[in-house]
C-alpha cells in the first residue's frame, strides 16, 4: 500500500513539473500571436482605416486562441458598455493575463498601449504599435531564454522532487 501511494506521489509531482514546463513553453507562443495581432491592428487601422471595434472583430477571427478571445471580448465589451475605452481594456487585459501564460511584464506593455490606443492620429499611432511590439519582441527573447533554462528543469525537478520526499517518508 506505500508503494502504490509512493507511486502516486512522484507521478503528482512530476506532472506538476510538466505542467510548470508546458507553462514556459506556452509563453513564446502566446507574445507571438500578440504581436502578430498587433500587425493585423496596424494593417487595419492604417489601411483599412477600420474602427477599432471592427478591427478587433477581424483580428479575432485571423489569430489563435486565447488570443483571439481577448479581442473578442475587447469588441463586445466595447459594443456591451458606455464605459470609458481604457476601462473596457484594463478588464480584458487583467482577464487574458489570468487565462493565459502571460505574466504581469506583458501585461504592463499592455496596458501602456491601451492607454494609447485610439488617442493619436494614424502616424503616432503606428509608433506606438512599433513600440508595442518592440517591447513584446523583448519579452519574446526573455520568454525563449526562460524555456529553455527551466523547461527541462522543471520536468526533472518535479520527479526528483516527488522521489526525495518519498525517500524521506519511506
Amino acid at each position: 500500500m506505500k508503494w502504490i501511494g509512493a507511486l502516486l506521489f512522484i507521478g503528482v509531482t512530476t506532472w506538476l513539473g510538466f505542467e510548470w514546463s508546458n507553462k514556459l513553453a506556452r509563453r513564446p507562443k502566446q507574445i507571438r500571436q500578440l504581436i502578430n495581432a498587433l500587425q493585423v491592428l496596424e494593417a487595419e487601422i492604417l489601411y483599412s482605416q477600420m474602427p477599432l471595434h471592427d478591427a478587433f472583430i477581424s483580428i479575432a477571427k485571423q489569430i489563435p486562441e486565447p488570443c483571439a478571445s481577448f479581442f473578442q471580448s475587447v469588441a463586445n465589451k466595447m459594443m456591451g458598455t458606455n464605459s470609458y475605452f481604457d476601462l473596457v481594456w484594463e478588464e480584458c487585459v487583467a482577464n487574458y493575463i489570468e487565462n493565459s501564460s502571460l505574466t504581469s511584464h506583458e501585461k504592463e506593455i499592455l496596458l501602456q498601449f491601451g492607454r494609447t490606443l485610439g488617442q493619436h492620429d494614424f502616424d503616432q499611432q503606428q509608433k506606438h504599435i512599433q513600440l508595442t511590439i518592440k517591447h513584446l519582441e523583448r519579452e519574446l527573447d526573455d520568454a525563449r531564454d526562460d524555456q529553455d533554462k527551466y523547461g527541462k528543469m522543471a520536468k526533472n525537478l518535479g520527479f526528483l522532487t516527488g522521489l526525495f520526499i518519498v525517500l524521506l517518508l519511506i
